[in-house]
């Protein structure tokens, strides 16, 4: 395979034979050490090195034809030349979609372990380039190669990265604790001989078979636990720390066992400070790790940190589920996490992996760019309607097209990975029915309902308006029943709808006028019954009356309009000089009056035994949180009973932050309506619900 490394440089070679580095060395020096990176201390194949040079040669020259090599080396040099065109224009403030999108280039894992490589050797020479370069590609290391090396089991690549970042982002701090390190390494060394050589006879006698992992903190981590826990470097308790690793069966009662073994070994040799005892052994934590931690200090008064686990914890802490990079906190989802432990895979069985069995990066997102280089996060499947609702639900509201590459595209066009997508708007666009069927988010969905609610509830009170001059000219009373009547006969089931129907010009006014003139012209008994209510009642015994809408026996009876009785409540009689009797609820605010003026007046009455025929007017007054969820839960639950909405008005009331709403509703009687207030007052948007 090392013919296809030849091939490829030479390629490159020619390509790049006029191209130098800022240094002025040949430009090719940049391949050949990113390749001897992936090699030597990566140990990645001949396939990956030759994707390096092709890689080089291509993204400065696109129309160089390298179709002849292998499918897999021109997959590795497509996702390097995608990421190479990732600009950040705050890399601090979008890191991980920045990492997010690198991964998501990467269809062939290797590639984002080359891009690493790529950018170990940028650092190795970031003395060469300019001061606004070399700021931009360290705070870019710190943000992205950094965490990816970490999250890949890069250690030895991370810890340089670090170190290099922090050489140049705060040197005289880098110069302090490097030195604090070189002065104190033979200390280091000597209290190690120290602390071992006990350890490892007392463990040898009790036939425990261990693996001693022994390491350093970079300069960069000691700053960082610096800043963080506020003390100076002696104060770093675990600048030097040991790692026992147990091998043992995978028996879980006897690795815990074996483990706080190696624990009171170490707590009788040495002081433990109990304060700083991390026990995930009885509870692991939340991702599944295990270990057990203690800082304990020599006789010297040196404090040393002491992490004690078995040969399956230290592995599924490695490369299981509870990954090194989760207990640290790096951000990360499981599906990335999966995908990313796949490529440590492929690192540590080189000559076992195959592209094409390698899992691929998640791909249920996506990440296009705005025409000044933001990058913007959307679901697998978006169109540019969705982008631009994204932007601004103002802009989406707006959005007429937009154009992708320069190139001009619809609403429905459908976005991919690395798409720059610039909206066109038009101040006159405004959103219809069909747009949900162009988008995915959650976001613009709402937003488009919200917008679709609002153009039709501002058509309905148009509608309204128009309906009420009319009949006002027409000197035509158009009352609730008969439209009600006239909705039902022509299937509407919404008065929203009904009358933004009326503003649209769907229904002729003039087909309302004729309707009411015909209603006019039937039976006296039927127009009585269209402008209001007029009912009667029968005899009972104790001279209690029975309202019956039935059997009309030639004494007419009213609901009273102040209170608006429902079959079912506690109402009372008042007999009027020249309207009958007006049947009034016991709590109408007007009977306390009427029992004190007029007690001769007041006639006794009962409902009869069944609902009568027709319904009942009511109104309730509502008080609610200022959403748009709680108007929709508030109609939705009137539509479950067996109610019909007759208006639903909304006022905002912006001292106390709420909705104050008004619902007229007609119902069959009371315990249909004890139903919907109970339920809309359970709302947890609702703040009060009463009766009027």
């Amino acid at each position: 395979m090392e013919e296809i490394v030849a091939r490829a440089r030479a390629f490159a070679l020619k390509a790049l034979a006029d191209e130098q580095r800022y240094d002025g060395t040949p430009f090719i020096g940049h391949p050949d050490a990113v390749a001897a990176i992936a090699r030597d201390e990566l140990g990645l194949p001949a396939e990956c090195s030759a994707a390096v040079y092709l890689h080089e040669a291509t993204r400065a020259h696109k129309d160089l034809d390298i179709s002849d090599f292998p499918q897999d080396v021109l997959t590795m040099v497509d996702g390097l030349n995608k990421i190479s065109t990732i600009k950040p224009k705050d890399t601090r403030l979008e890191a991980e979609n920045y990492k997010k999108l690198i991964v998501q280039y990467s269809t062939d894992p290797r590639v984002t372990v080359l891009k690493i490589a790529d950018r170990l050797e940028v650092m190795r020479k970031l003395s060469i380039f300019p001061k606004s370069s070399r700021d931009q590609k360290i705070l870019e290391t710190l943000m992205l190669y950094i965490p990816l090396a970490h999250q890949l089991g890069l250690y030895n690549i991370k810890s340089e990265l670090e170190n290099i970042y922090f050489r140049y982002a705060d040197p005289e701090q880098y110069r302090t604790i490097t030195n604090k390190l070189k002065a104190t390494e033979r200390d280091r060394e000597r209290l190690m001989e120290e602390f071992i050589e006990p350890l490892k006879q007392k463990l040898h006698e009790a036939g425990i078979e261990y693996k001693l992992k022994i390491r350093t903190k970079t300069a960069y981590s000691i700053y960082r636990k610096m800043q963080v826990q506020k003390v100076p470097f002696e104060g770093v308790y675990d600048v030097f720390a040991i790692r026992f690793i147990i091998d043992c069966e995978q028996d879980p009662v006897l690795e815990k066992e074996l483990c706080w073994k190696v624990y009171s070994y170490v707590t009788e040799e040495y002081e433990p400070d109990t304060s700083r005892l991390r026990d995930w052994l009885t509870t692991p934590r939340p991702n599944g790790y295990e270990s057990l931690h203690i800082t304990v200090k020599n006789k010297r008064g040196n404090a040393l940190e002491v992490q004690i686990r078995t040969k399956r914890m230290d592995y599924e802490a490695e490369n299981g589920q509870a990954a090194h990079w989760a207990y640290k906190g790096v951000q990360h989802e499981a599906s990335m996490d999966r995908w990313l432990t796949s490529v440590r895979y492929a690192l540590e069985h080189p000559s076992e992996a195959k592209p094409e069995d390698l899992p691929q990066p998640p791909s249920k997102e996506i990440f296009v760019f705005t025409p000044t280089g933001e990058l913007r996060i959307l679901s697998a499947g978006a169109s540019v309607l969705d982008f631009a609702f994204n932007i601004h639900t103002n802009v989406g509201i707006h959005c007429t097209g937009g154009r992708i590459g320069g190139k001009a595209v619809s609403i429905r066009e459908k976005l991919h990975t690395g798409d720059t997508v610039e909206i066109i708007t038009s101040k006159n666009q405004r959103p219809n029915q069909d747009w949900l069927n162009y988008v995915v988010s959650s976001k613009a969905r709402t937003k488009i309902r919200q917008e679709l609610d609002a153009e039709e509830r501002k058509l309905a009170a148009d509608g309204r308006e128009l309906l009420e001059r009319r009949l006002k000219n027409w000197k035509l009373e158009w009352p609730d029943d008969m439209q009600q009547e006239y909705m039902k006969a022509r299937h509407y089931t919404s008065v929203i709808a009904f009358m933004a129907d009326i503003a649209r010009e769907v229904v002729d006014v003039n087909d309302i006028k004729a309707y009411i003139l015909k209603q006019e012209e039937g039976p006296q008994e039927v127009v009585q019954a269209s402008k209001e209510r007029n009912l009667s009642f029968s005899s009972g015994s104790d001279e209690i009356l029975v309202i019956n809408a039935k059997n009309v026996r030639g004494l007419d009876y009213k609901l009273a309009k102040c209170c608006n009785p429902v079959f079912g409540d506690d109402v009372f009689g008042f007999v009027t000089r020249t309207d009958g009797i007006k049947i009034h609820r016991m709590g109408c605010p007007n009977a306390a009056q009427l029992m004190e003026k007029y007690p001769y007046r007041i006639q006794k009455v009962v409902w009869q035994d069944s609902a009568s025929s027709g319904d009942f007017q009511c109104t309730l007054n509502i008080s609610a949180d200022r959403e748009q969820a709680a108007l929709a839960s508030i109609m939705e639950i009137i539509g479950q009973y067996k109610a019909s909405m007759r208006s639903f008005t909304v006022n905002e009331n912006s001292r106390g932050g709420t909705y104050d709403i008004s619902v007229r509703l007609l119902v069959p009687s009371n315990t249909e309506l004890d139903k919907i207030i109970s339920q809309i007052g359970a709302l947890k948007n609702v703040l009060r619900v009463k009766r009027v």
